[in-house]
């Protein structure tokens, strides 16, 4: 069982990291509230963005229930923003996919998000490399 750090130096880490998450998140929130969605229409457009994906993955990626994925997806349906359609791999399963406009608002709601580019801007590649391949590492994922 790992042993819990609790010296200053981890504490403050865990303090920076979780007001770079919150700053992040009311950013992309506004950036949401910009272009009429809600933060998780925003957030699964912007999966959807990168590739029609089937929603039982889309609720895994966001933690949630499957039905709240499939609310998300009839509202961005209405708006036009995106469809379903059948998984070419499954013809049963039906995938999720960003329409034309949905891609353009997508690309859009990325470009206005400034907080994490800006200051990684920055960094050099060596640092935004250390930075990348450090997260990685917390999560498990390197």
């Amino acid at each position: 069982m790992p042993t819990t750090r609790t010296d200053p130096l981890t504490l403050e880490v865990v303090e920076l990291i979780g007001t770079v998450v919150a700053r992040y998140h009311d950013e992309y929130e506004e950036a949401a509230t910009q272009h009429a969605l809600t933060g998780a229409q925003a957030r699964v457009l912007g999966l959807l963005s990168l590739e029609p994906t089937p929603m039982r993955k889309i609720a895994e990626k966001l933690k949630c229930e499957p039905s709240n994925v499939t609310g998300i997806i009839d509202r961005l349906e209405s708006r036009g923003l995106a469809e379903r359609r059948p998984d070419p791999g499954d013809r049963r399963v039906k995938v999720a996919a960003p329409t034309e406009e949905g891609q353009d608002v997508a690309r859009r709601l990325r470009e206005s998000l400034h907080f994490a580019r800006e200051p990684l801007g920055e960094l050099t590649e060596v640092e935004r490399t250390l930075l990348r391949d450090l997260l990685k590492r917390m999560l498990g994922t390197a």
